[in-house]
């Protein structure tokens, strides 16, 4: 129906155009469109027809069969038996999904997204693999090796002869602003070409490992793991996800880089896994608040939250509460987070590390250890167990007049042993949080445990206070405080302070 909209309106415009030059001196007139030729932008060719029609046989549709297990709707009714075989057992089912790729080798190896080969739901699994060439020649593909990461699988297929293929560009020397084409195969249409501009590159969307070319070339679903081309025809990118409200093209476009992509589909194609360098530490961006409390630049650096035991940057001496500015030379800042320049270092390697501890700078050198399984980092992770912090009464009105809207109490042997926190732990536990200030919003709750201020260790409200009166005096707007909660280590949270 959208289709037929715009062809009748199409059609409705024409009628009026005719009508109106048609009731004058029809001899004098010249078509508005006649010998017109636009000019092309400075930097692109007047058309791209002779750069895709090279590149269009190297990209792929890459589709694949999945079995899906269902649980029968059913299950535990009368009907059961009479609407699914094998009464309340799980149905199998199959599925389909469409995605691109191009051939980077005249023997068959091609690049996709990783997503675009995996199982989309829950219980499913793939059963098959299929690479369509623009000859509409079909072939079976193997899965040399994928890496979910970075979102990058590579597959093989066995083709009849060699195959036109593409080659990696340099997408280093990218440009906001420069020209780029993708092709794929949005929505099964094989073939499709877009072009457009990039429009920000080191573009993250919360991954450890993102550093995107953003680009408003449209690109939509069925168009993962196809290429992105430069004006050279080079691939510079490999298209992977879209930003929309709607789950249509809006011109917000993201592809993996080639410079981050090309080394690891090397790695893939010789059947290794790929490594990445590991510090060991739980870091947070700077933002504002929290560079607020330190006294320091919004996103000069990363927060350190935690350091695991016996990894490298424990080994080093870096701590919890210090904030990392570079690595190796590198400065670590939104287009370039510590987690990347991290994993890029070779496993084994002695790096330099600049930090700031309590408003000092210094340098620390830290061996690059090997990422583990996500399984085991896991559990390093924070846990969300609840407090059962309950022998204290609440005291709201009180947290209403406390200058963070916070009440804290001393710990005792006995508060340790109900919040179920180490016996070592010292501070002051919270008891009540007024829910109409920072710390409330930031999720600070009755059972928590403050350990610092400040980075001054805390034993009472009374000194809780005092550091804020500190900071306060000081011209900052946010005081950083290291809060224990059951069952999750110690982290650090800017807490804004109340206005005046």
């Amino acid at each position: 129906m959208r289709y037929a909209y715009a062809i009748t309106g199409a059609l409705l415009l024409g009628g009026t155009a005719i009508a109106v030059t048609t009731s004058s001196n029809v001899g004098a007139q010249v078509a508005q469109n006649e010998g017109l030729q636009a000019a092309a932008p400075a930097g692109a060719p007047a058309s791209l027809a002779d750069m895709v029609e090279k590149l269009q046989p190297a990209v792929v549709n890459i589709s694949t069969k999945q079995r899906v297990q269902v649980q029968n709707p059913f299950a535990g009714t009368p009907f059961g038996d009479l609407f699914g075989q094998g009464g309340g057992q799980p149905q199998t089912r199959q599925a389909q999904s469409l995605g691109s790729g191009f051939i980077i080798s005249s023997d068959g190896y091609i690049v996709t997204n990783n997503h675009v080969v995996s199982a989309g739901a829950e219980g499913a699994s793939v059963e098959q693999i299929t690479v369509t060439l623009t000859n509409r020649e079909e072939y079976t593909a193997k899965l040399v090796g994928r890496d979910a990461a970075t979102d990058i699988a590579v597959l093989k297929i066995e083709p009849k002869k060699s195959l036109p293929f593409v080659k990696f560009g340099d997408s280093s020397k990218a440009r906001v602003g420069d020209w780029v084409v993708a092709i794929g195969n949005p929505f099964a249409l094989s073939g499709t070409v877009t072009a457009g501009i990039i429009s920000a590159v080191h573009r993250s969307t919360g991954a450890a490992y993102d550093k995107f070319i953003q680009t408003d070339a449209s690109i939509n679903q069925g168009n993962s793991g196809g290429p992105m081309f430069d004006m050279r025809g080079n691939v510079i990118g490999i298209n992977s996800q879209i930003l929309s409200p709607s789950g249509g093209n809006v011109g917000i476009g993201f592809a993996i880089p080639s410079e981050q992509a090309a080394p690891i589909v090397t790695t893939l194609m010789k059947g290794e896994k790929v490594k990445r360098g590991y510090l060991g530490v739980q870091i947070s961006p700077l933002g504002e608040d929290l560079a607020e409390s330190l006294g320091l630049a919004k996103n000069s650096g990363e927060f350190i939250q935690g350091v695991e035991p016996g990894k490298g940057a424990e080994k080093a001496g870096i701590k919890a509460g210090d904030v990392i500015v570079s690595v190796n030379g590198q400065e670590v800042n939104p287009d370039q987070n510590l987690s990347s320049i991290v994993a890029n270092q070779p496993i084994g390697a002695k790096v330099p590390i600049v930090l700031i501890r309590n408003g000092q700078r210094m340098t620390v050198t830290a061996v690059v250890g090997e990422r583990p399984p996500e399984d085991e980092l896991n559990s390093f992770a924070q846990s969300q167990d609840e407090d059962d912090f309950n022998n204290q009464q609440q005291t709201p009105g009180k947290a209403s007049e406390q200058s963070l809207g916070i009440v804290a109490i001393p710990l005792t042997p006995s508060i340790v042993r109900q919040l179920g926190i180490p016996a070592d732990t010292r501070g002051i536990v919270i008891t009540a949080v007024d829910s109409s200030t920072d710390a409330g919003a930031k999720g600070l709750r009755r059972g928590d445990v403050i350990m610092s201020a400040n980075n001054r260790p805390v034993t009472n409200q009374s000194e809780l206070d005092a550091q804020v009166k500190a900071v306060a005096g000081q011209g900052r707007n946010a005081i950083l405080l290291q809060v224990l909660r059951r069952g999750q280590p110690p982290i650090f949270l800017p807490v804004r302070l109340r206005d005046k």
